[in-house]
């Protein structure tokens, strides 16, 4: 799965304006309501109920939030810099400021572990999220997503 078929150029973000974790799920669900079809509140309220299992903030101000739906039936990301780093209840307490959302079918179980599991690798790459920090724009930011997995295929 590469992250060019999750992730289109329009639902790539440069700066979310949000003050809290649970504003920046809010708008994170209206975005990939729109990508998605599905009601934004759908998607926010199961994005509630995958967080109150334990926090999505993996460490290094980055936090993966995911959620299974019905009524999808392929894999729908959205990758968002917050204008100003929030509270995310991360692994190491630290604030996150790079959000990349993760909506699946109820079915994907191995195609949204795949998912998360390249994500994380991606973002694990500290050049790449000092590279992502400084963008200027969302097409930037998008260039560097999708190069960065061409990178690590022919790698």
């Amino acid at each position: 799965m590469e992250i060019v078929d999750i992730l289109a150029p329009g639902d790539v973000i440069a700066s979310l304006n949000a003050t809290s974790k649970k504003q920046a799920l809010q708008e994170l669900a209206n975005h990939a309501a729109a990508g998605t079809g599905l009601p934004a509140r759908d998607i926010f309220n199961t994005l509630l109920q995958r967080e109150r299992l334990g926090s999505t903030g993996i460490g290094h101000s980055i936090a993966i939030p995911h959620a299974k739906l019905e009524g999808i039936d392929r894999i729908h990301a959205v990758f968002a810099r917050l204008a100003s780093p929030i509270e995310f209840d991360s692994v190491d307490n630290q604030p996150v400021d790079l959000l990349f959302l993760l909506v699946a079918p109820v079915g994907a179980g191995a195609d949204h572990l795949k998912a998360l599991s390249r994500i994380t690798r991606m973002l694990r790459d500290p050049a790449l999220t000092a590279k992502l920090r400084a963008a200027r724009d969302a097409a930037a930011l998008y260039a560097m997503l999708s190069e960065r997995q061409a990178a690590s295929d022919a790698a």
